[in-house]
């Protein structure tokens, strides 16, 4: 895949993923590695570096954001993340299972997993699906481009965006985003 970007995932894609966790050695790392990926957008390493004190408030709850690290995050991009309710229903019972102490996505050893087996997982995972392009970025290119279509809606902007992505400029945040042709279509058809 040297020189091209991941594939974005569809909806029925992520659906489909989601369902296929169920059937994994480890149902509830898995989807809850999926979601970090699709519904917070991070890398393969923030994944892997994820701390429950970086998801929980001082009562010890899961909190309702992500207080993503400097030192997990690329170039020290730490950064705050809503957490989305998919991927919030996917973290309590991971939770529960690790009483709220190290790290979120372990081995099957109980250790933390490394960056290069969190992408290694994505790979298979995918491959397994059918899913050709897809890799450990995917869905983060899935949560940025969403992110990007949406935000108007939302009442943000494309720097809420880049910020949430963790990028230091918005040249990387628009290398993320997957044009859509038919929205082209309708845009012009409203010149």
């Amino acid at each position: 895949m040297a020189g091209r970007q991941a594939k974005i995932l569809t909806e029925g894609q992520l659906s489909a993923a989601l369902k296929a966790t169920r059937t994994t050695r480890y149902p509830v790392r898995d989807k809850a590695m999926l979601l970090l990926s699709a519904k917070a957008g991070l890398r393969a390493a923030e994944i892997a570096g994820l701390t429950w004190e970086m998801l929980i408030d001082a009562d010890g709850r899961l909190a309702d954001h992500i207080a993503l690290s400097n030192h997990i995050a690329k170039k020290g991009s730490g950064r705050s993340i809503p957490i989305h309710a998919r991927l919030r229903a996917a973290l309590l019972p991971l939770q529960r299972q690790a009483q709220s102490r190290g790290h979120v996505i372990k081995s099957e050893r109980g250790e933390a997993m490394c960056p290069g087996a969190v992408v290694n997982w994505f790979r298979s995972f995918y491959a397994k699906l059918g899913l050709q392009g897809c890799s450990s970025h995917s869905g983060r290119r899935t949560f940025i481009t969403l992110a990007a279509r949406r935000v108007a809606r939302a009442g943000g902007s494309i720097r809420d965006v880049q910020m949430l992505a963790g990028h230091r400029s918005l040249k990387h945040t628009q290398a993320y985003i997957d044009p859509d042709s038919a929205a082209q279509r309708r845009l012009v058809s409203l010149l």
